[in-house]
Formats: structure tokens, C-alpha cells, sequence
């Protein structure tokens, strides 16, 4: 396509329809209503490489003006080279999980440009087995925990018996749980990569980086209370790909809501055509949106404000994080469950707790900035 098509929109959209068509058949065909281990598993990681590869072909054509830092870096002044194209689709270190990177990562890798000594091999091996006795201790956690929260347990008739706080708790500790299973794969994959050399990322404060395939920041991860720090700290290089690829290029429709929503809807096909994805995205805009609203009143109030920066402060952190946690889990269920009968009667248990709670918050905001913004901040903010 590269070679016949050149840099062209034509061969962009072709590599994308081709690729993603060929993802969906996979799944079409293949899926089950379990989680399947599939060669559909790599493919959508294979189908992610290749399309960027056409967008960063494309990119090599342009003057250096018209492409942002992240174009710049990743931009193709030719045609890969058959035997590159695949390298850099099945390279041992990411071709299985991921994580995401350009093919001009690994032409500089193969070069032997990424090292912290130039002219000799990087010295890796001890950020390396940092990265996978992190990812070591998670797969432990997950191995030891995972027997006790079974997705199984959800849809049996001893969870409806229980109390309906049990039944949210229960949500909250499972989705804590079930998340180390691919924190563990991210993070050892993570490892392999910086062994290799492609993680190195430079130098920042006379200190080598080894973060250039970091596709999990885990203190962030454990320690945030907000939802869009989860989602920031949680498989990066698949976000940053969908935002460099999907919804930065989405500029010219001038609507930031709009390209959010045909990211997330593309994340959400490239997932797999169960309904339980398409709940688990939609929720998350909702999520999201949501939470920028509250985090906007928190600091436009003044009340709130002296609030959070008061002694306090630590009791609220724990209330956050457990509502964050049980919320998080909440739009996890229709992900890990898959089919409409599984999820619903799972929602119904719990009395579509999560829909309703962000609802009335969403339906109460305007009234809640009204009683605790002060007119001339609700003023000035309008003028914005």
C-alpha cells in the first residue's frame, strides 16, 4: 500500500479500513461469551502498529511546520523495508500485549542509537529487573487474590443473596484485583523492552530515562483518587496512540467533545464487538465528564476549596478513593462479562447504582454551582 499508494490520504484510509476489517472478522468469527486467548490478541496490537505506521508515512511527507513534536519524531522520510516492517510488527518485547511504538523507535534501536553509551549496548539490566519485580509483585498479587473475586461469582444466585452493600464492595475489591492481571503483563513487557534498549527515552536532569515504553505509572495508579488519573496512568502507550492517531487528527471538526467520543467509539470497536465494551466506553465519557465538572466547582468555590486544603484532607481522601474504586469497577463489569444477559443482571443486583449516582450529580451541578460559587466567578466564567 505504502509503495503504490505514496504519501497519500488514499493509502491512510485504505491501511485503516483494511486492517480494522480484518480485526473485526477476527473477532466476528472467533469470539466467545468468555475471555478469549486468541490470535485476535496480538492482531489488534499488530493492527494498531500498522495503521500508525501509514499515518507516520504520511507525516514524512509534509514540511516540518504542518507536524506537531510528536509527528516530527515519529514521521518516515521513506519506505520501510519489508524485512523492517517486520521486525517492528512482531519484535519479541511488544508484539503480544504491546506496549506501542513507531517504527522509527525501532529503526533507531536496530541503528544502536538508543543507549545510554553511545557506540556500545545500553546498560539495562538493572532498570529492567526494576520494572519486573514490579511487574513480578503484581502477578503475584493478581495469582494469590484472583481465586477469591472470580468473575463467575457474579452471576451466581449466593452474590444476589447478599447485602447490597456486599454486592458494591464486592465490585470495588474484585475490580482492584482483576486490574493486576494486565498491570503485570504491561509492566513485564515494559521490562523486556527497556532490556532491549527501546525503552530509553534520553536524559532529563543529568538522569538516563528509561520510560520511552511505559505503558503503566503505577504509583499514580495506586495513589490517585480521580478517575482520569486511572485512566492516565493505565495502559499509556495505547491512550497516547489513539490520542496522537484519532483525536488529535480529529482537529478539523473544531468539536473536542465529538473527537472524544470517536476515539473512545474507535477504542471501543478495537476492543471487540460486545456490548459490554460499548457500556464500558460510553460510561467512561459519562465518568469523565462528569468529574471535570465537579473538579471545575471544587475550584471555583471558595467553600470547597478551603475544604480540600484543610486537616481534612485525609478523611476525603479515603471517601474519594473508595468512591473512585467502586466506580471504577462499575463500568469494568460489562468489560470483563461481555454479553447484555451477563452485565444486566449483574446492573440489576445493584440497582444501576453507578448510572444513578453520576446522573443525579450531573442533574445537580448547575444547582450546586448556583449555592456555593460566588456570582462573580459564576460571571466570569460565563465571559470565558
Amino acid at each position: 500500500m505504502l509503495r503504490l499508494m505514496g504519501r497519500t490520504v488514499t493509502a491512510v484510509l485504505s491501511s485503516f479500513t483494511f486492517q480494522m476489517i480484518y480485526l473485526l472478522a477476527g473477532y466476528y468469527y472467533t469470539a466467545t461469551e468468555e475471555y478469549d486467548i486468541k490470535w485476535t490478541m496480538p492482531h489488534c496490537v499488530l493492527t494498531l502498529k500498522l495503521v500508525g505506521m501509514s499515518f507516520d508515512y504520511y507525516d514524512g511527507g509534509k514540511e516540518p511546520s504542518q507536524l506537531n513534536p510528536e509527528q516530527k519524531k515519529a514521521a518516515l522520510s521513506s519506505v520501510p523495508s519489508l524485512l523492517e516492517v517486520c521486525g517492528f510488527s512482531y519484535f519479541y518485547g511488544g508484539f503480544l500485549v504491546g506496549p506501542q511504538f513507531t517504527l522509527r523507535s525501532y529503526q533507531r534501536l536496530v541503528a544502536g542509537e538508543l543507549t545510554d553509551c553511545p557506540g556500545k549496548p545500553a546498560n539495562s539490566v538493572v532498570p529492567a529487573m526494576k520494572r519486573f519485580g514490579v511487574g513480578f509483585l503484581c502477578l503475584l498479587v493478581y495469582a494469590i487474590f484472583s481465586p477469591y473475586y472470580p468473575d463467575s461469582y457474579f452471576l451466581t444466585a449466593e452474590y444476589e443473596a447478599q447485602p447490597f452493600w456486599y454486592r458494591c464492595v464486592f465490585i470495588l475489591l474484585w475490580a482492584k484485583i482483576v486490574l493486576y492481571k494486565y498491570v503485570s503483563c504491561w509492566v513485564i513487557a515494559e521490562g523486556v523492552c527497556i532490556l532491549s534498549g527501546l525503552g530509553y527515552n534520553g536524559v532529563v536532569d543529568g538522569k538516563h530515562q528509561w520510560d520511552a515504553c511505559a505503558n503503566m505509572k503505577v504509583w499514580l495508579y495506586e495513589t490517585t483518587p480521580l478517575f482520569s488519573g486511572t485512566i492516565s496512568s493505565f495502559n499509556i502507550n495505547t491512550n497516547s496512540w489513539v490520542a496522537r492517531n484519532v483525536f488529535k487528527r480529529l482537529k478539523f471538526l473544531g468539536n473536542k467533545p465529538l473527537s472524544h467520543v470517536t476515539s473512545l467509539f474507535f477504542l471501543t470497536i478495537w476492543h471487540g464487538l460486545h456490548s459490554g465494551y460499548f457500556l464500558c466506553f460510553s460510561m467512561e465519557f459519562f465518568i469523565i465528564t462528569v468529574e471535570r465538572q465537579a473538579q471545575a466547582l471544587v475550584r471555583d468555590s471558595p467553600l470547597l476549596t478551603r475544604l480540600a486544603n484543610s486537616p481534612l484532607y485525609p478523611f476525603i481522601y479515603v471517601v474519594q478513593q473508595f468512591i473512585h474504586w467502586l466506580f471504577m469497577g462499575y463500568p469494568l463489569v460489562p468489560f470483563c462479562l461481555f454479553t447484555y444477559d451477563k452485565w444486566l443482571k449483574v446492573y440489576s443486583s445493584i440497582y444501576f447504582c453507578g448510572h444513578v449516582f453520576f446522573l443525579v450529580v450531573y442533574l445537580s451541578m448547575p444547582y450546586l454551582r448556583k449555592a456555593l460559587v460566588p456570582k462573580k466567578e459564576r460571571r466570569d466564567k460565563k465571559q470565558e
